[in-house]
């Protein structure tokens, strides 16, 4: 089966623009953390085998490791959003005639929901690495790519937010008080770390404007 990570830009920006139900804001979410990450990888790929930042080639080397996994999982995450929603549908669509029926649909909703829960919310996860390793960034690679560490964890933390939409909603209509509590606590304290990391990297950034 095709996927999206194998498609056109604008193949899917046609499909996220037209009346499909997906891909989606969680799928949209998900490609947005991965050009985070590729702003960060360029910083860093402009500073390693640089003489002159010998000294932080060791950090930014790792920095940019940790980037390209993260961008491959979020790229992965572009579609696994889309195929997950595409299992709530299903769901949503099963027969409902008899009690055995509603039951059953009951579960593979139930299923499909949490499913389509943890997508977005391993996206959020992984956009709060992102903007760890923008922060690492902004404070050692090359000088003249400080505007891409800070697009980098913009767009990271701007991902973060976005996705936690999709967390919400899905967390809504499942009805598992105790998941959602967990689940809910965990979102705050990512968007709050994301937005902290994103803080401090315009910071370095703007300062490195000069007066």
């Amino acid at each position: 089966m095709a996927t999206y990570r194998e498609s056109s830009i604008e193949g899917y920006l046609r499909d996220a623009a037209s009346n499909k139900p997906a891909p989606g804001g969680g799928s949209v979410s998900a490609l947005a953390g991965a050009l985070a990450c590729a702003m960060g990888e360029m910083a860093a790929n402009f500073t390693v085998g640089k003489k002159k930042f010998a000294e932080v080639e060791g950090d930014v080397r790792a920095s940019l490791e940790r980037l390209e996994r993260a961008r491959e999982r979020l790229t992965a995450l572009v579609d696994e959003d889309a195929q997950a929603y595409g299992e709530v549908t299903r769901a949503q669509a099963l027969p409902k005639n008899t009690e055995e029926e509603k039951e059953s649909r009951k579960d593979s909703l139930r299923t499909a929901l949490k499913e389509a829960m943890l997508v977005p919310l391993n996206v959020m996860r992984q956009c709060v690495l992102v903007c760890e390793e923008s922060e690492s960034l902004a404070s050692r690679a090359n000088p003249y790519l400080i505007t891409d560490v800070g697009v980098c964890a913009i767009m990271a933390e701007a991902a973060c937010r976005a996705a936690r939409l999709n967390v919400e909603i899905n967390l809504l209509y499942m009805k598992e008080p105790e998941l959602e509590s967990d689940v809910r606590k965990e979102v705050g304290e990512l968007c709050a770390a994301a937005e902290a990391r994103r803080e401090r990297v315009e910071e370095i950034v703007f300062g490195s404007f000069g007066p």
